[in-house]
């Protein structure tokens, strides 16, 4: 029986999807020229069951197997590999359980990261981790790439929150790693190793996790510069005050002239760069913490600076953030980077990305995670010009090779993916990546599970 029939044999036959026009729209992520390949099919489980299943019969047949949420990552993570099975998540999106009393959620993977914190803020409980594609991303997703999000910089990434998680590993067994406690420490921590693995290790089919009750009350402060160097510097002096911003935004003039374009929004009229941070500590002490960030603002050189008396203005300017990724779309291919540095040289970095884009005559626009020093150009091509790719495509590594140097790391939050399996093999040593590959055999002794991810 070949491969196809036999899926179609162990899971209802709908779930199963080989049409050649269907698939197509499985095969790849957003990673910007990423490779990828046919799938063999792609299968939409509805329980661990029919995962459990599909892992047999992908180990029978030796097929690799690539999980996929949304296909909202930036790395290449769930691209397709030749002859594989693509297994999305789309149908497993229910949340099983929600308890208030020990501050937990067990969701399955294909749930939107916003629509599970819907749900917990009807129960006045909050699930943190917010990456700007919160609106369309998952949470399995979210833990496959242990994602970040705004807020992250005072309340920590996905696996920060994930207590508890049920797999399928390599050989069709489901285990389920970590706990419900609040507190846990018998064995490795072998939940923790799943998170940020990108499906090499096992396939999540539920998630448990943690839960704070709602947040107190944000306040605003924005800043206008006229330089990313001028805004990297308050950054620097923000983290140097000692106070934690509930989050720190950085948006250059690129990303606002894009955003402008699309949605009319007039801030690039007013700003060549635009930083935003917010507090969230209630009372008197939010007030003083307000009143930091905006000397640290003015201090560093704020053409204007403030702190918001509007919450829709000041909503607007957060939604001009999470709207530069798809406005700069509009122009062109965009590769994105991942680069975290040091907070305190957020400013060198930002001077080295500037001295890139000009080196390789290559726009690149900056978005960032200021406060916890991650930072992500994008960088944006002409369609169809393959010069100017391969222009980008050299300052991609140089950017890479930058933060390296500087003490960082080539992701922060999305993966490595495709794309930074070369930055991955800088950053870390020969036997570190020994480590790496003999965890992944221990786990998938087939090497069926997202193979060619991460490391090659």
């Amino acid at each position: 029986m070949d491969l196809v029939a036999e899926l179609r044999a162990v899971v209802p036959a709908d779930r199963v999807l080989d049409d050649p026009d269907v698939v197509e729209g499985y095969l790849q992520d957003h990673a910007e020229w990423a490779e990828y390949a046919q799938a063999a099919a792609v299968v939409r489980p509805r329980g661990t069951a029919e995962v459990q299943a599909v892992v047999r019969v992908a180990a029978e047949h030796r097929a690799p197997i690539v999980p996929r949420g949304a296909g909202t990552g930036l790395s290449g993570g769930a691209n397709a590999v030749d002859g594989c099975i693509v297994l999305s998540f789309e149908s497993m999106d229910q949340v099983l359980e929600i308890n208030a009393a020990e501050r937990l959620a067990v969701v399955q993977p294909g749930i939107v990261n916003d629509d599970l914190r819907a749900i917990c803020a009807e129960q006045g409980l909050w699930y943190p981790p917010d990456p700007a594609s919160a609106p369309w991303s998952t949470i399995g997703g979210n833990v496959a790439t242990n994602a970040g999000g705004l807020c992250c910089v005072k309340y920590g990434v996905t696996r920060d929150y994930v207590l508890a998680l049920e797999v399928v590993n390599g050989r069709g067994e489901v285990v389920r790693l970590g706990r419900r406690t609040a507190k846990g420490v018998a064995g490795y921590d072998l939940c923790g190793l799943m998170v940020g693995s990108e499906g090499t290790l096992g396939i999540i089919t539920e998630i448990t996790v943690r839960l704070r009750p709602t947040r107190p009350a944000e306040r605003t402060v924005a800043g206008y510069f006229d330089s990313v160097i001028a805004a990297g510097e308050a950054v620097s002096a923000v983290s140097a005050s000692g106070v934690i911003p509930s989050a720190l935004e950085l948006v250059d003039r690129h990303c606002l002239e894009a955003v402008d374009a699309w949605k009319n929004m007039g801030l690039s009229t007013e700003a060549n760069v635009v930083l935003l941070g917010r507090v969230d500590t209630p009372g008197h002490a939010g007030e003083e913490e307000a009143q930091t960030l905006l000397r640290c603002f003015e201090n560093a050189g704020a053409t204007w600076a403030a702190v918001s008396s509007d919450e829709q203005e000041a909503e607007a300017l957060f939604d001009a953030r999470r709207l530069a990724y798809p406005a700069l779309e509009r122009l062109g291919p965009v590769l994105t980077e991942d680069v975290c540095v040091p907070r305190g040289l957020v400013p060198e970095m930002l001077a080295r990305i500037e001295k890139t884009a000009a080196a390789h005559d290559t726009l690149i626009a900056n978005i960032a995670h200021a406060g916890d020093g991650n930072l992500h150009p994008l960088l944006i091509t002409p369609i169809g010009d393959e010069d100017a790719k391969r222009r980008a495509q050299a300052a991609f590594e140089d950017i890479i090779a930058d933060a390296i140097e500087l003490g960082g790391t080539v992701t922060g939050e999305h993966g490595i993916g495709l794309l930074k399996r070369g930055g991955l093999r800088r950053e870390v040593s020969p036997g570190v990546l020994d480590m790496h590959r003999a965890i992944k055999t221990a786990l998938d002794p087939l090497g069926i599970l997202n193979p060619g991810k991460v490391f090659s």
